[in-house]
Parts: C-alpha cells; sequence; structure tokens
C-alpha cells in the first residue's frame, strides 16, 4: 500500500513540487490541506479557479491508503482523474459511461489497495453491496465535490447526494472534506448536518473576482443568436463559454456559430464519446467556443476562458456565480454577459411547476404507501398519476424524508414529518427566481451584489470599477449615452425629493417624481441606474412583512455628492440606449407583453405554417369539448398563430412563447408539440 506521511511546512512544500510540480502553495491552500491531513474534517468554500481541487488531492497523498471522491458529473471525475494519472497516480473510476469489467476491476483494485484516489457518483452508493464493498478497506480520506449539491437550498440539489450521511459512518474514521464555489451561510450549515461533520474546520474564502466585468442586457429570445455572434465576432473575446437554457437552444446557437469560427454543442442528450469529444476540443484550443447546458464546465480547468455569455437568465444566483467563475481563470481581464428578458420569467416558472409539485401529490403518494417495500410503479397504477408527476413527487417526497426506495424501485413510507421540510425547499427555490430578478433589475455593483449575496457583508462594499453598473462607458453588450436636459432635469427632482423626505422605496420615489409626467418605472429605473453610477444616489435591498408574507424592495437614499448637486454636468449621466446594442428589439417588459403578443400574431404564416394552425383549430376544439369549456379558454385564435408561427418542439419552447404559462404548457403541451412536430 503506498503511504507518504508529511505534516510539516517544509514537508508539505516538498510534497506539492513533486506531485504537483508548484514551487508554492496559492493563497489559503496550505491550512486547508494541513487540516484535512491532521485528520480533521473540512467544509472548504473556495471559488472557482482558485485551486480546490488541490485541497482534497494533495492530503489525499499524505495521508495513504486510498482517498474516495464522490463526483456528481461523468465529465467532471473524468477531467480530474485523467489529470491525477498524467501525474503518475493510481486512479479508478466507477460511472456510467463505462463497462462493467472496468468496473470490476475498479473494486478489485480497491480491495487490494492499488489505488490512490477512487471517483465514483452518489448514486453508485445505492447500488447493492457496493457501500459494504468500500466499507471492507476503509478510505483515508472521503472528499466531497460539488457539495453545495447536498443542500436542499442549494442551487444544484440531488436527492443521492443528501443521503451521502446515511453511508459514511460505516466508512469513518476517515477525515472528510467538502468542497464547493458556492454556498451561501444557509447552504454551508446544510451541507455539515447533513454529513455529520462534528466539530469541522470550515474555510471560506473570497467570492469577489477582480478580473471579471459583469454586463447585464435585456435582448428578445429571437436576437439572441446573432447577438451572441456579434459579440464573439472579435477574436479576442474567445475561448468562449455559452450557457443556454435548453439542449435545443444549445444546438440552434452552436450551428449559427460554427459557420463563423469553431465552435460546438455539449449537452446530456448526446452521446458520452461526443461530449467527451467536445470538452478535448475546446481543451486543447481546437474549439472557440462551446454551447453548453449548465453542467458543462464543472471542474474544467481550462484558464484561458475570456468570455461566459448565458443565453437566458439563470435559475439561481448561486448557480451563476459558479458558471462565470469559469472566466478568466488565468487571471486575465475576461468578461460575462447575460442576456435576459421577461419571457426568461415563464419558462423558469414552467420548470419550477414541473420540477416542485404541489405538497397535496406528495401526500398522495406517502398514504399510499405501506411500511412494507412495494413496487413504486404498483403506487403510481394505483393513484392513476402522470408518470412525469409522479416521478418528481416522489424524488422529493424521498429527499425530505418521507419516503425510502431501494435499488430495485420498491418504495415504503418512512417519516411522517417530512411536509415542513418540503415546504421550506419549495419556499426556498421559489424566492432563488425572486432573487434573480432582483440582481438583474439592481443598480448595485454586479459584482458587489454577488458578494453580498454570499454573506460577505464587509468586502460588498467595494465596486468593482468594472461593470456595466460601475463603468458604462467600457461596455461591449450595452451602449450607453448622455442624459437628456430633460432625464437630468427629472434626476435633479429625485435628488430635490430625496432631500426633503430622507430615504425612500424605488416605487414611492418614482410615484413622487413621476407623478405629473408620462415616465415610465422602466424609464425611472434606467436613471436610477444612471445615478447610482455617477455616485448620486446609493440604492440597498429591503424587506417588509405583510399578511405573513415577506415582501422585498429597493431603498434609494442620497449620497454626500447626491446632497450637494445642483444639477451641473460635473457628474456626467448616461443611460441605456436601445439603438445601441446589438438589437433593436424593445424591452419585453409587463407593459409591453401585449404589444409584442400582438406583433407576433401580425407576422405572416407560410402556407405549410397556415395549415399547422387549422390542425391546431381542430385540436383546439376537441380538448375544448373534452373540457366543457369555450374554444378561446384553452387557446385564443392569437396565440395559435403564434405557435402555428414559432412550431415549438418542446415544452421549454412553447412557454416561451407570448399568451403561454406553465400552467397550460403542462396541460397541453405534450400534444401541441407533438402536432407541430408531424407538421414539420
Amino acid at each position: 500500500m503506498f503511504k507518504e506521511t508529511q505534516s510539516s511546512k517544509d514537508n508539505l512544500t516538498i510534497l506539492l513540487q513533486r506531485h504537483f510540480g508548484f514551487a508554492s502553495f496559492r493563497a489559503n491552500q496550505e491550512a486547508v490541506c494541513q487540516a484535512a491531513i491532521d485528520g480533521r474534517d473540512v467544509l472548504l468554500i473556495m471559488p472557482t479557479g482558485a485551486g480546490k481541487s488541490l485541497c482534497y488531492q494533495l492530503p489525499a497523498i499524505a495521508r495513504g491508503g486510498t482517498a474516495l471522491v464522490i463526483s456528481p458529473l461523468i465529465a467532471l471525475m473524468d477531467d480530474q482523474a485523467h489529470k491525477l494519472a498524467a501525474l503518475g497516480l493510481r486512479v479508478a473510476r466507477i460511472h456510467s459511461g463505462l463497462d462493467r469489467d472496468a468496473a470490476r476491476q475498479a473494486c478489485r483494485d480497491y480491495l487490494d489497495g492499488n489505488l490512490q484516489f477512487l471517483f465514483i457518483a452518489p448514486e453508485r452508493l445505492r447500488v447493492s453491496g457496493f457501500a459494504q464493498m468500500l466499507a471492507k478497506r476503509k478510505p483515508s480520506l472521503i472528499a466531497i465535490d460539488e457539495a453545495h449539491c447536498i443542500s436542499q437550498w442549494g442551487h444544484d440539489f440531488r436527492p443521492d447526494y443528501r443521503l451521502l450521511g446515511q453511508y459514511l459512518p460505516a466508512l469513518r474514521p476517515a477525515a472528510l472534506i467538502a468542497l464547493t464555489a458556492t454556498a451561501t451561510a444557509m447552504v454551508q450549515e446544510d451541507i455539515v448536518e447533513q454529513l455529520g461533520m462534528t466539530g469541522a474546520a470550515k474555510f471560506v474564502h473570497g467570492f469577489r473576482r477582480d478580473n471579471l466585468a459583469i454586463e447585464v442586457v435585456e435582448v428578445a429570445k429571437p436576437k439572441r443568436v446573432e447577438f451572441a455572434c456579434q459579440l464573439l465576432a472579435d477574436k479576442t473575446r474567445r475561448p468562449a463559454i455559452i450557457y443556454a437554457p435548453t439542449r435545443k437552444d444549445a444546438e440552434i446557437i452552436a450551428t449559427e456559430l460554427a459557420t463563423r469560427f469553431p465552435a460546438a454543442a455539449y449537452h446530456a442528450g448526446m452521446e458520452a464519446a461526443d461530449r467527451d469529444r467536445v470538452q478535448r476540443a475546446f481543451l486543447e484550443g481546437r474549439l472557440d467556443a462551446v454551447v453548453a447546458t449548465i453542467a458543462f464546465g464543472m471542474g474544467i480547468d481550462k484558464a484561458d476562458v475570456r468570455t461566459v455569455i448565458h443565453a437566458a437568465s439563470p435559475a439561481s444566483l448561486e448557480g451563476y456565480y459558479q458558471e462565470i467563475g469559469r472566466a478568466g481563470r488565468d487571471g486575465q481581464q475576461s468578461r460575462v454577459i447575460l442576456m435576459h428578458s421577461y419571457a426568461d420569467r415563464r419558462t423558469h416558472d414552467f420548470f419550477f411547476e414541473r420540477d416542485y409539485p404541489d405538497v397535496e401529490e406528495l401526500n398522495k403518494i406517502f398514504k399510499k404507501l405501506s411500511d412494507a417495500p412495494q413496487p413504486s410503479d404498483g403506487v403510481r397504477y394505483a393513484l392513476k398519476m402522470d408518470a412525469d408527476v409522479f416521478d418528481k413527487a416522489l424524488e422529493k417526497l424521498i429527499a425530505h424524508g418521507g419516503a425510502e426506495i431501494d435499488f430495485s424501485g420498491n418504495a415504503r413510507r418512512a417519516s411522517a414529518n417530512w411536509r415542513p421540510a418540503y415546504l421550506r425547499h419549495f419556499n426556498g427555490k421559489h424566492a432563488q427566481g425572486e432573487l434573480v430578478m432582483r440582481y438583474i433589475e439592481s443598480t448595485q455593483c454586479r459584482m458587489s451584489g454577488l458578494v453580498a449575496h454570499f454573506g460577505d457583508a464587509v468586502d460588498s462594499r467595494r465596486p468593482c470599477g468594472k461593470c456595466d453598473i460601475c463603468l458604462p462607458a467600457e461596455c461591449i453588450a450595452q451602449r450607453f449615452r448622455p442624459a437628456t436636459d430633460a432625464e437630468t432635469k427629472l434626476a435633479l427632482e429625485a435628488v430635490k425629493t430625496l432631500r426633503r423626505g430622507g430615504t425612500k422605496s424605488a416605487g414611492k420615489l418614482h410615484e413622487e417624481v413621476c407623478g405629473n409626467n408620462h415616465t415610465s418605472r422602466d424609464e425611472f429605473e434606467t436613471l436610477l441606474k444612471a445615478m447610482t453610477t455617477v455616485g448620486l444616489v446609493q440604492s440597498e435591498d429591503a424587506k417588509f412583512e405583510k399578511d405573513g408574507r415577506t415582501i422585498p424592495y429597493r431603498k434609494i437614499s442620497l449620497t454626500r455628492e447626491g446632497e450637494e448637486w445642483n444639477g451641473s454636468a460635473d457628474f456626467a449621466l448616461l443611460l441605456k440606449d436601445d439603438a445601441g446594442t446589438a438589437t433593436t428589439a424593445k424591452p419585453r417588459t409587463k407593459s409591453n407583453a401585449a404589444a409584442a403578443g400582438a406583433a407576433e400574431q401580425a407576422a405572416p404564416l407560410s402556407a405549410d405554417s397556415a395549415a399547422l394552425k387549422e390542425k391546431l383549430k381542430t385540436w383546439r376544439l376537441s380538448a375544448a369539448k373534452t373540457l366543457g369549456q369555450p374554444a378561446f379558454c384553452v387557446f385564443t385564435d392569437k396565440t395559435l398563430h403564434a405557435i402555428a408561427h414559432e412550431r415549438p418542439r418542446t415544452l421549454a419552447d412553447l412557454v416561451a412563447i407570448s399568451g403561454i404559462g406553465a400552467t397550460k404548457a403542462l396541460k397541453f403541451g405534450d400534444d401541441i408539440c407533438r402536432i407541430c412536430g408531424e407538421a414539420t
């Protein structure tokens, strides 16, 4: 068995040089490594690109024996395993992308003590006998990568990750290190509790990325492909990663980019070999861009990514922070751009309703289960529940302790106290979407806003000096123009109002300043952003309780400069110029959604699309008769026109169409997508 025990500072540096070729540790790495080598449980929160992986790899070598590494993605474990093997270390992996013979050999090597690292996915522990096999020869260290997946408050919550705690006691006394780049204080507490990390050493290091310039720009969905192409036309902005909301979007954007420079899509719908080919080509510099769903990039060590683009608003700030962290890992200046529109909110609402069933759906399953295991399919048939709804509800019931399931798919009733935990999770996930929208609309420095989200109140007071709020004149995704005389006068009126009345909510300030003119709330918010940028006012997130609900709002107050400003040109107000972006689309806000829908209806239909519309009308009539409702209650003619024009093939495509909410998409989406698919 390999063993190399070192504990002193000098010996740690020798290990670092011998195995990894580094002359010295990066900031904060040494203390983390020493704690893990000493056998302490460790929770490490460290930004992407700061060297988290070494913080378990070096202690594993120093402690000897075999380190068990639990990782959420095949791409992540493959990348790390390849790098360790290239350093001459003995490594094995067990995952669904490898054949049974490879898995059996990995198990034999583990039991024989021939491995220094064994990588597995959390789901592997549910395989009959696997956890018992690991316990026969206990690991010297257990590393849990992307540990935020454990927490019900994490942005990438995984039920099998949450169940890890029940397997760990049999593998002790191995030291445990949980690592992630994104964890709020609540998530940190949940990770420690779920894993039983008594007396854990916590290392939480800075979330600020000083070399990233963040821009947030409103772009209508049909314009985003061309917008991404224009942004990346400049070769200095590549290599790039573009995050797309769906697999179809990833394919569409990648296809268009590939006509201009080397680019490819990456998503879970591709064969494993194709994904690996794309990943390797990107890492080796043969691709300038990868267009991917959010899984891509976890653990991928490509240092020179110059641009990260989100082709839609993210589902959570935690996920967004992790994804933009893949830019500029070499420390060089890089830019991240978030495209959004009001339509994104409808898409997120759809996925939320799909993935988080009503609590009563879970309760139906709980009541039907018994103390004795029974096939879960039988439970579904007895309840006459839709398969997708049942699977999601059962998954959540298991995750929150209301049910247990074995590897054969037999389920049984567990704790009756699952409901409060699920409701907390349900409400917490819904709140994540609200936080994203507030971040998009905020007038606070983009990086400071992210730092504040992760609980660093001190560092969040320092603006980055690079983002679209701090330095609008240097933006590449959005152009800005000088304020008009009328806008400057309006800004001065806002300052005078604040002088008279002190701090006010943004909504109340708009009401008082703009009550006698036609300035919309959106236009006023744009002006407030310009005033915040030059330091006339400051914005602070706040909330109040009403009727049992927590209602967020923003407080606006004057700065010292604002108290003294008299409307002079000393403060050059720059406002977003809608005509200056790569798209001339109007902002798609609630106030103009109806106008956008009318424009979509007015689009002429081809002969094929007109025929499709007639088929949709026939289907609508049948659906209306079944429901006992008038046809327009199913969908209006305007909505059918838009469907025929857009020809949605997936539910995500459908929910992005004006006039279709998540409820109707879930109810009628399968039929509509089938009809559109048959007409193609």
